[in-house]
């Protein structure tokens, strides 16, 4: 598929306590074409009662990808089939995650040293939904990190499955030694391999992770990948978000005030149904970032937004205040 026409050229990245329905909905207004994906969730977790709520979509959000930890194929196929049902686009598994909670349950990062089993609940997963299953994954693990190491990780997916897609974040991951906040930025970056991966695998749709911060270098590594993804940029200043989506797109990007009025419709419906304002607020504080009146935006919001009466009344009294800086 050529790069142009790839549904996972612009991506956000799955965020553990970020990316919610609240912060998908946000994005989805900033960037139409992105591809949305949820924090992550363990397949048992949508095996009960709560998967309704968990899945919960905005009007308007997809295209969104469901992404599942887990390692037990039986219940990875079970739970793909509740995200299908519920409306997802695509099923993502967790291979990158490196925290110890997540180790400890054995999925994540450590998935990327058992290749076979990752193979095992991808071919499960793809034979119960019609949907495209993925992975996301890092250049490698530990001392196990070599370019041979994930040229047989990625080899036995594509020999046991039917994987079209891959999502790499181009850092190793430290299991032991780093916490999962410095395994976002210690390990060094390589785009590089990521690149030749791509060029040693025409066929595969692969998306680079990590460090993209702004949209000339985001906008370069599409000379060379299928599509970028991008984490902490999208979220503590969306904007950059919004404008990669618009240039990607031929467009201009819309004012920033008139991007959060196009929020009100969504922000309203969650009113109605008893949402806090303050949880979704939370998602919108970078809007400013680097803008004046930015501060004075925020403080705004965050003060007010605990009230319990709060309403779209202190948005318009934000944004009023950012206007006239």
């Amino acid at each position: 598929m050529p790069a142009a026409a790839s549904p996972w050229r612009l991506c956000v990245a799955p965020m553990m306590d970020w990316t919610d329905r609240h912060c998908r909905a946000f994005h989805r207004v900033l960037a139409p074409s992105a591809r949305l994906y949820t924090e992550m969730l363990h397949a048992q977790a949508l095996l009960h009662a709560a998967a309704a709520r968990l899945l919960m979509q905005a009007p308007g959000e997809r295209p969104t990808a469901l992404q599942l930890g887990g390692s037990d194929p039986a219940a990875l196929a079970a739970a793909a089939r509740v995200g299908e049902g519920a409306g997802y686009d695509e099923i993502n598994l967790n291979v990158g995650c490196p925290s110890e909670r997540v180790q400890a349950g054995r999925f994540g990062a450590c998935l990327m040293l058992e290749p076979a089993l990752v193979a095992d609940c991808v071919r499960v997963m793809q034979d119960v939904v019609q949907v495209p299953v993925t992975v996301k994954c890092r250049i490698g693990v530990d001392q196990q990190d070599s370019e041979a190491d994930l040229d047989r990780f990625v080899e036995t997916l594509l020999r046991r499955t039917r994987l079209q897609v891959l999502i790499v974040h181009a850092r190793k991951a430290w299991l032991q030694g780093l916490s999962p906040h410095e395994n976002r930025s210690v390990p060094m970056l390589d785009y590089a391999r990521v690149q030749r991966l791509k060029r040693r695998h025409p066929e595969l749709i692969v998306v680079l992770n990590g460090g993209l911060v702004d949209v000339a270098s985001s906008r370069a590594q599409l000379d060379a990948v299928d599509g970028v993804m991008l984490g902490r940029a999208a979220y503590h200043d969306p904007w950059v978000l919004a404008c990669l989506d618009a240039e990607l797109r031929g467009v201009q990007p819309p004012a920033r005030a008139a991007a959060l009025r196009a929020f009100k419709p969504y922000v309203e419906s969650e009113l109605a149904r008893g949402t806090p304002l303050k949880h979704i607020t939370r998602h919108v504080l970078g809007l400013y970032l680097g803008q004046p009146g930015a501060r004075q935006f925020r403080r705004v919001l965050s003060e007010g937004a605990t009230q319990a009466r709060a309403g779209w009344a202190l948005i318009e009294q934000a944004l009023a205040v950012v206007e006239k800086a």
